[in-house]
């Protein structure tokens, strides 16, 4: 099995079923863990000196911590609802105390922060939702912590995969500090397949292919993303929905094309699409 997917784990005695760190990944920016809460349970972390993006992928919840707190926050069960989540961005430096009201699936995101922000609430009218693509590269975007939103580190999106289609795609890479082209930005994949026992593909590789690692991702699975191009492709009968983690010594997401699959990228493939 590849070193660059975690597969799913039943959950510990804190309800955790992923835990990727720096450490363990091999890289020195993104920390990225899932948690699957009873109703009722909950879930103290200490303070830390990273930010963090708590996001609610499923259930109802109240988060609090020194300076703020959130109650009842949380407006769909599962991703496939398709409704813009909640989250909540915590400055390094506050311990935080998540109760979980009906049963919750949560991410928490992290990366290396002075602590120049304050705690805040993402409600689903901060995030924005956008379309992106044609034919059969159609995905659709909500931008939980995008680079046009405050944060130090951390950029945080989930994105929408219907059955059939790719996306991450055409290939792109964002592992150079070559601003303004190209930005290094280490990179997290939390999957979610409809209906459960689905899987996608993703592919992980260079120009050089000295990396090239080729995955079936599975519900609850995560792909890690050093380096290289890294497109998901859906299979027949399943939905697919990631969570994106990404973090680096630069703010800003800065890529560059596959120049093979570019032209997937051009106004006569979308005339070709268009319905």
């Amino acid at each position: 099995m590849s070193k660059l997917l975690s597969k799913y784990q039943a959950p510990n005695a804190d309800g955790r079923v992923q835990h990727i760190t720096p450490e363990s990944a091999g890289w020195k920016h993104v920390g990225f863990s899932v948690y699957e809460l009873e109703a009722d349970k909950t879930l103290t972390m200490p303070a830390i000196g990273e930010e963090t993006c708590l996001v609610l992928i499923g259930g109802k919840a109240s988060v609090h911590t020194e300076a703020r707190q959130f109650d009842n926050i949380g407006d769909r069960m599962g991703p496939f609802e398709r409704k813009k989540p909640y989250a909540v961005y915590i400055a390094p430096g506050e311990e935080y105390t998540l109760t979980a009201h009906t049963a919750c699936e949560v991410a928490v995101c992290q990366a290396p922060a002075r602590g120049d922000l304050p705690t805040r609430l993402i409600a689903p009218d901060d995030i924005g939702a956008e379309a992106r693509g044609h034919g059969n590269n159609k995905r659709y975007v909500h931008n939980i912590l995008p680079d046009s939103e405050i944060a130090e580190s951390l950029l945080v999106v989930e994105v929408y995969t219907d059955e059939g289609c790719t996306s991450s795609y055409p290939s792109h890479k964002h592992d150079h500090a070559n601003e303004p082209h190209e930005t290094y930005l280490e990179e997290t994949y939390y999957h979610r397949l409809n209906p459960e026992q689905g899987f996608c593909l993703q592919r992980v590789y260079t120009d050089e292919r000295d990396l090239d690692e080729c995955m079936a991702a599975y519900n609850k699975d995560v792909v890690q993303v050093p380096r290289g191009y890294h497109p998901v492709a859906t299979i027949a009968g399943y939905d697919s929905y990631y969570l994106n983690v990404m973090a680096g010594p630069s703010r800003k997401w800065l890529f560059t094309w596959e120049q093979d699959h570019a032209w997937v990228n051009t106004q006569e493939y979308a005339n070709k699409h268009a319905k």
